[in-house]
């Protein structure tokens, strides 16, 4: 952040540096408001891709990554945007490719669900679902050969967890004491399927605890609980001491894709919706951040006017870049004869 939005002099919050705190809001922020974009002009149908919005999830993918070097990988799924964001993904380049753009991450063929930014160590993200976690696994192998130093952060769903690649690769990590950190973001919904109906304890890190890693579950709208139980991860990942298991039970306010509610489509109860709306990690941490005095509600405001002017430049951006060519359909697709 560039602007020093008229906090207090005293530097921190017990027991937080007041910087951080200030960044772990401004990355929530920049999710949240990046997504209601998303939800404004989706409408127009000029962005074509689908889109799996983040929206109530924030706190997951802040106070993960707030932990990472850019150097570090992190493997995402079709859920990608606030993972993207919160290590370092540029608005309008994300924006281009929702847009199918030429200068889009992946030149515009990719769309929402396929992210790759290898400069912020965005290898991929995987519409398959827990497509990323063996990725990620090979990520950490590679990191402990060639002894680089970088940590593998896989992010997945409660849907995930029930794949075989899953167990498989939580196995082999800590065979192999792997720099990995594997972050299960639960929101209790594989698609609209409840986690009550598909399996008879929906605790999912108790069905980890076996393979002898630390594993945890963590309130996903709080993001300083993340932020702690990520922080112990990524150090001990970083110190050559294995892998680690992060439960963040959470909850997408918005459908499985698109921008609706799939409450009006009778997929959940509106009660429910409406009793996780009241935990909004968003909002509880910015009457956090204003009641300890780090910010005022100017400042707020002042944040959220800098995002609109970058998000408005960013769907310019997007529209107006140039299209791919038909005739480059082939390129960066690569085949052995």
């Amino acid at each position: 952040m560039s602007v020093r939005y008229d906090y207090r002099e005293d530097d921190r919050v017990f027991p937080y540096p007041r910087e951080l705190l200030l960044r772990l809001y401004h990355t929530m922020l920049k999710i949240r408001m990046f997504e209601e974009k998303i939800i404004e002009v989706y409408p127009v149908q000029d962005m074509r891709c689908p889109v799996h919005l983040y929206i109530g999830q924030e706190a997951v993918a802040a106070g993960v990554c707030v932990n990472l070097n850019k150097e570090d990988y992190i493997f995402s799924t079709h859920r990608n945007h606030g993972h993207c964001i919160a290590k370092g993904s540029d608005f309008r380049l994300m924006m281009a490719e929702f847009y199918g753009k030429k200068t889009g991450y992946c030149k515009g063929k990719g769309g929402s669900m396929h992210m790759v930014d290898p400069e912020n160590g965005i290898l991929g993200t995987s519409a398959i679902v827990g497509g990323g976690i063996p990725i990620a696994v090979g990520t950490a192998l590679a990191s402990t050969l060639m002894r680089d130093g970088r940590v593998s952060v896989a992010f997945f769903g409660d849907g995930a967890s029930e794949e075989g690649t899953f167990f498989e690769s939580l196995n082999f990590a800590v065979l192999k004491r792997l720099p990995v950190v594997f972050v299960c973001e639960n929101n209790f919904y594989a698609t609209n399927s409840p986690i009550s109906q598909r399996q008879p304890d929906p605790d999912i890190v108790k069905r980890v605890e076996g393979y002898g890693m630390p594993c945890v579950q963590v309130d996903g709208n709080n993001v300083l609980s993340v932020y702690e139980e990520a922080k112990k991860a990524v150090e001990r990942a970083r110190a050559g001491r294995g892998p680690s298991f992060i439960e963040c039970r959470t909850y997408r306010w918005r459908g499985h894709v698109g921008p609706e509610e799939d409450f009006e489509k009778g997929c959940r109860p509106k009660e429910e919706l409406d009793e996780w709306m009241k935990r909004c990690p968003l909002k509880n941490f910015e009457d956090f951040i204003v009641n300890n005095r780090c910010i005022t509600r100017e400042g707020i405001e002042k944040m959220k006017e800098e995002l609109a002017v970058e998000l408005d430049d960013a769907i310019a951006y997007g529209r107006s870049a140039p299209e791919p060519r038909e005739e480059e359909v082939f390129d960066d697709v690569y085949c052995e004869e």
